[in-house]
């Protein structure tokens, strides 16, 4: 085998509500990577924040079942420090010699700029964006302060901090009978409630505060769900397919993204006139240069029946599962789902 191969090392799980989501994906680029060019490591954080080195075959268990996948067998391993020359403690594995980082670390602690902060420290190249285009995606509130900067179109919103009065009838006057409650700084729609009445209401305000001291409450859309993969560092493309999600819950819900087998219909490509698919492309990737992306994101909107589309999110590290609609894109665009793995990781180089 090719003793020149770069080593990936392959960081999975987290601390964050989506760990369970982060392990399969992880499973999924491992498998994809092609072992002629790449020694890949794989590195698990656990739910109590400790790291975990392992082998790429066995590091997994129940790898396709969101409610049961786990680590197996694992090396405890210090974290990744510059030109670390420090004294180990016996039985403990090294990452110095990683070359380049794979973060598929889905929410709090993984996805919004602490663990790349913790890299840069490190001195080391990692795939996606970079602490700033990761901290500004993570919050929604300012993720969309910035979309209205750059006058691109997203949907009317409130915020509210944890102390803050909240009067659900003036919300409703302003906003509408139908309202999304959403923690800010959450991802997989953990804490997201749609409310009609006062009673789902008070429920959602508990739910998202108990997950971020910040909540975002939002007008409903009557509309379709389409998502865009984008990719690039300077000069980002987006994927030529849009995709669109056809919930079949009240709602896109963490359960019917991950838990329910059936919980939604992924259409590929999506029914859109040349014209509005375009628009939407291109939104998307000045999109994701005003919020400082780099290497990747998914781009997810809002389409009305009259085609005025609004910008949802921008998920910097979306899922690699057999069912993200981020690789899914760039393979119905051209891109297999290896051959993708390795321009991120080529993207990474260059920065």
């Amino acid at each position: 085998m090719n003793s020149t191969r770069l080593k990936v090392g392959l960081i999975c799980g987290g601390t964050s509500g989506e760990h369970q989501v982060s392990l399969i994906s992880a499973y999924h680029i491992q498998k994809a990577l092609d072992r002629n060019r790449f020694d890949v490591r794989m590195i698990g954080i656990s739910q109590d924040g400790s790291w975990f080195l392992g082998d790429s075959e066995n590091f997994l268990e129940n790898h396709e079942d969101v409610r049961k996948v786990a680590f197996t067998s694992s090396l405890p391993v210090t974290i990744p420090e510059r030109q670390s020359k420090a004294i180990r403690p016996e039985n403990t594995g090294s990452l110095d010699d990683i070359d380049v980082f794979f973060p598929i670390t889905h929410g709090r602690l993984g996805e919004d700029g602490a663990l790349q902060g913790l890299l840069e420290l490190a001195g080391k190249p990692y795939v996606g964006s970079d602490v700033y285009g990761s901290a500004i995606c993570m919050d929604k509130d300012v993720c969309k302060r910035l979309l209205i900067q750059n006058d691109l179109p997203v949907v009317s919103y409130r915020v509210f901090r944890s102390g803050d009065f909240i009067d659900y009838e003036e919300l409703m006057r302003e906003l509408g009978p139908t309202l999304f409650v959403k923690p800010c700084r959450e991802g997989s729609s953990l804490g997201v409630s749609k409310v009609h009445n006062a009673r789902e209401f008070q429920a959602a305000i508990k739910d998202a505060f108990g997950i971020d001291r910040k909540i975002m409450i939002e007008k409903a859309v009557q509309g379709r769900e389409i998502e865009c993969s984008v990719l690039g560092n300077d000069s980002p493309k987006a994927a030529e397919v849009l995709g669109e999600i056809v919930p079949r819950h009240d709602f896109y819900s963490y359960e019917a993204k991950y838990v329910d087998d059936e919980g939604a219909d992924l259409i590929i490509p999506a029914q859109i006139e040349s014209e509005t698919s375009l628009k939407i492309r291109e939104a998307a990737v000045e999109a994701f240069r005003c919020t400082e992306c780099r290497g990747m994101a998914r781009v997810d909107f809002f389409l009305n029946q009259d085609d005025d589309f609004f910008i949802n999110e921008i998920n910097t590290l979306p899922g690699f599962t057999s069912i993200s609609m981020y690789p899914k894109l760039w393979e119905a665009s051209g891109m297999s789902y290896s051959k993708l793995l390795e321009h991120l990781i080529e993207l990474a180089l260059e920065n």
